[in-house]
């Protein structure tokens, strides 16, 4: 009577056919899974080593601005948050105003060109201002006319906007520091394709407020890959069940 019972409660076991077909399944999704698992440790060790040399661009003595001839080379991989430094005349007039929100709340980054003694142009985040200094008028004293130099970190344009906004030139309304399209509305030339976060050096007047870059890189790549290889595991251990239960059932029907 127990041995009925058993066999009746596993029911027919499957055809031999048909468990190698489900096997194989898993280990198919097995594999999958794991290599998405290793796929992330080596994103990890990628954003790790990018995270050292980044650390080490910020920290690193200053260097001269690209220059026209290695505008083509720089790139957010071998060149964002590099420590560089240049001299010129600001073109005060040509100031824009970008929407930002920062740790002394919401205001605007103040972007303005930095013309440079070759007649190139490097448009430099002098920093922020609150909304109630967004006009030029209200901070006069920042607005420096004399040859003046600049230290501060190589910025990558934004281009176009942010996620939920977009620039609008043509009504002066800024959401990213998009280069290209602030050179195109301000009428500038021979205008470098990064702009300079200029850093804490203190304007005449204590607006704008330099140093403000916020470095930080997401990092979940750990946690999506122990994710990955539990999943592996998780399935690995489904297959052998199935093939577990399947020669219980076998067992069972004789």
């Amino acid at each position: 009577m127990t041995d009925i019972s058993t066999s009746t409660s596993l029911g027919k076991p499957r055809s031999t056919l048909v468990l190698a077909i489900w096997v194989l399944l898993l280990l198919l999704l097995t594999a999958l899974l794991v290599g998405l698992g290793t796929w992330q440790v080596e994103r990890l060790h990628w954003k790790l080593d990018l995270i050292a040399r980044v650390d080490a661009r910020v920290h690193a003595p200053a260097v001269a601005a690209p220059g026209p001839a290695q505008w083509a080379d720089v790139n957010a991989e071998s060149s964002e948050y590099k420590h560089v430094q240049a001299s010129g005349t600001f073109l005060n007039d040509k100031e824009t105003q970008v929407y930002a929100s920062t740790e002394l709340g919401p205001g605007y980054w103040v972007l303005t060109p930095l013309k440079l003694a070759d007649g190139t142009i490097v448009i430099v985040n002098r920093g922020f201002v609150p909304t109630e200094k967004r006009n030029p008028s209200t901070r006069p004293e920042g607005q420096i006319a004399a040859e003046t130099g600049i230290t501060g970190l190589l910025r990558i344009s934004e281009p176009k906007g942010t996620l939920l906004r977009s620039n609008v030139p043509a009504e002066d309304r800024w959401y990213s520091r998009d280069v290209a399209a602030i050179a195109e509305s301000r009428g500038l030339q021979n205008t470098a394709p990064y702009f300079i976060d200029a850093d804490d050096a203190k304007n005449p007047g204590g607006l704008p407020v330099g140093g403000l870059t916020q470095i930080s890189f997401h990092n979940s790549h750990l946690v999506y890959a122990i994710t990955w290889y539990g999943l592996a595991v998780m399935t690995l251990g489904m297959a052998v069940y199935l093939v577990y239960f399947e020669r219980q059932r076998a067992k069972a029907s004789r």
